[in-house]
């Protein structure tokens, strides 16, 4: 067991580590589109990519039905294994809709040893997903 003090020691370090041996300027929060953002996911027990939608309900409707719409392309061409669900709870309760793709492996941020591992699957589908977006940006922000 860790500490919560140790824990976020070793968090901290292993996106450090991420920054430092992939050092790209990911899009993230920056997509210009309100309410949709990238997001990085490793803890304890998973780890995975996701396209959130965090907006008013109207909003999220119209852009899920914007990326459904793209749902064939982004499995065809880019992650073939990404989930898509439209209801989605965080761990606070909050309700979005989340396009995701987990890493399939056990991993946990406390092993080193899944370190790599989890920064490979990070950066090279992260890579897509984005490549997806920038491809269908002006449709999905339409």
């Amino acid at each position: 067991m860790f500490s919560k003090e140790e824990s976020r020691l070793i968090r901290q370090e292993f996106w450090t580590s991420f920054g430092k041996s992939f050092p790209r300027k990911w899009i993230l929060y920056n997509t210009k589109i309100k309410g949709l953002s990238f997001k990085f996911h490793f803890d304890t027990k998973s780890a995975l990519i996701a396209l959130d939608l965090e907006c008013d309900l109207e909003n999220r409707i119209a852009l899920w039905g914007k990326l459904l719409a793209l749902k064939s392309i982004l499995k065809k061409e880019y992650l073939p294994d990404v989930i898509y669900e439209d209801t989605y709870f965080l761990e606070n309760g909050k309700e979005i809709s989340r396009i995701y793709l987990p890493l399939e492996q056990k991993a946990t941020i406390h092993n080193k040893n899944n370190w790599q591992d989890v920064m490979v699957f990070f950066n090279i589908n992260m890579i897509l997903f984005e490549a997806f977006f920038e491809e269908y940006n002006d449709f999905i922000s339409s």
